[in-house]
């Protein structure tokens, strides 16, 4: 049934989708954003960069406040 079911989601072309988030490239940053466009980024003096959810959350990085008033 495992093998079916593996089979088909193959077969069918479902992928998972990575979700991506911003952050300061900095040792620092203690925030991801969803958008680059953020507001909590306005005062990264580094560069911003692209990583995913999933490497900010290992990380400890939590959500930006400014992301929960947009």
């Amino acid at each position: 049934m495992k093998l079916l079911l593996l089979t088909l989601v193959f077969a069918s072309g479902i992928t998972c989708k990575r979700v991506t988030v911003f952050v300061c490239d900095s040792k620092y940053a203690k925030k991801y954003h969803y958008r680059d466009d953020c507001r909590g980024l306005k005062n990264c003096k580094h560069k911003i960069i692209e990583i995913s959810l999933d490497s900010a959350r290992s990380t400890n990085k939590t959500l930006c406040k400014w992301e929960y008033n947009q």
